[in-house]
């Protein structure tokens, strides 16, 4: 079923027009004047001053004032409506709609933020879960799309705990749940009911779009639907992409999206477990793009490493901090010595983010822990050192997404 525009019936006091500036004054005292509509006339010469439908029985008039009640359709929006926020145009389409029914715990209920893609719109897991929402069916939806401009309306539920990070998404408007969504140029395609797609890693992907990857091939042990691969290979100019992933759906969106952006025949595909890779000696850089932790993946990702030269692995791991650390971030902020200079040097920070000691700690143990993988892996001495520390966004209270980009290199025999 397609999203359909929701009539709008407004109700308005008519009035002639000699009466008009009269009756607007005692509405406007009285609170009870819509000011999301125009004064407009109506047959009969008479000029029509919309009223708020909630609060209809208390509607006193001057009887001096002779009018009368009528319902406009369409009316024409007030400069101040064209002026409101998507959020607010949505709240007074649904004030509307429910007229008298409205009430301060619907209020609350409204969304205030959701996620675009295309035409279909994405409401958060709180959104409209009060009971009388219910009693609307399909027009709520219907208002809903028709108020944020969209044809399609799904809601996000919790991600199911099956291994995948399955989102647990009902399609409440629409048959389809297929969009696609460009970030930096790159087109990605996937269907909201059975992929995720992250917004707060635009950072990160648009990081490495600007890293230097001409003639490298890269290894992506977690590719998902694209969201490495894609600027590895559009904008790093990989020469070559293994890409791994285990959600049938996500590979699915993940073929669909290599097509999308011309680069298909620049990647294969693998489908399955990640673990069992059979790739070895192949890659110059491994991406290991898996919060809360990648570790499952490390061994892996020596193994793919070109024996001879080794290359560059960036590792994603969610990283907790103590909370004690937040008052020297308030002083530098205050303009104390320490915000002279709030990164660490020598390609290791994040530019305007202090590493903090735990990110420096959690890197070097991941440094020596990844060299004994290797020397283990090929029976000779690694280096391995730390070339940056980026901070995609706060995960939770506490904990940072971090990518560590660290170098590997098989040391040369004495």
């Amino acid at each position: 079923m397609e999203a359909k525009d929701v009539p709008i019936l407004v109700p308005a006091l008519a009035t002639e027009l000699r009466f008009a500036q009269r009756l607007r004054k005692h509405l406007e005292e009285e609170q009870l004047l819509d000011g999301r509509y125009r004064l407009q006339e109506v047959p009969g010469g008479r000029m029509a001053l919309p009223v708020l439908e909630e609060k209809l029985s208390q509607l006193r008039l001057p009887w001096e004032v002779p009018c009368g009640l009528v319902r406009i359709q369409d009316p024409v929006p007030s400069r101040a409506a064209r002026r409101q926020t998507p959020a607010q145009k949505l709240r007074d389409q649904l004030r509307r709609l429910l007229g008298q029914s409205w009430s301060e715990e619907l209020e609350r209920d409204v969304p205030r933020a959701w996620q675009r893609h295309g035409d279909l719109v994405l409401l958060s897991e709180d959104s409209f879960r009060a009971a009388p929402w219910e009693k609307l069916g399909p027009a709520l939806w219907e208002a809903v799309a028709s108020a944020l401009g969209a044809q399609r309306v799904a809601r996000r539920g919790r991600v199911l705990p099956d291994g995948i990070r399955s989102p647990s998404v009902t399609l409440l408007l629409g048959q389809d749940g297929w969009v696609e969504h460009v970030d930096n140029g790159i087109r990605y395609t996937f269907d909201v009911t059975k992929c995720m797609f992250s917004p707060g890693n635009i950072t990160e992907k648009l990081r490495v779009a600007s890293l230097p990857c001409s003639g490298e091939v890269l290894v992506d042990l977690y590719a998902g639907i694209g969201y490495f691969t894609l600027p590895y290979l559009v904008h790093a100019a990989a020469a070559f992409a293994h890409a791994c992933e285990w959600n049938g759906h996500a590979v699915e969106a993940l073929r669909r999206n290599l097509e999308l952006n011309g680069v298909r025949d620049r990647c294969r595909v693998h489908h399955g477990d990640s673990r069992q890779l059979e790739l070895r000696d192949v890659a110059d850089r491994v991406n290991l793009g898996l919060i809360p932790s990648s570790e499952e993946g490390w061994p892996v990702a020596c193994r793919v490493l070109k024996k001879d030269t080794g290359g560059v692995l960036h590792i994603h791991h969610n990283v907790e901090s103590l909370p004690a650390l937040a008052p020297p971030q308030l002083q530098a902020e205050r303009g104390s010595p320490e915000a002279q200079h709030p990164t660490e040097d020598c390609g290791k920070g994040t530019p305007g983010v202090r590493i903090r000691p735990e990110w420096q700690r959690w890197a070097e143990a991941v440094a020596a822990r990844i060299q004994g993988l290797l020397a283990e892996l090929h029976g000779q001495l690694w280096h391995t050192s730390i070339l940056h520390i980026q901070a995609v966004k706060s995960y939770a209270p506490h904990v940072h997404h971090l990518v560590l980009d660290l170098e590997c290199r098989p040391t040369p025999p004495a």
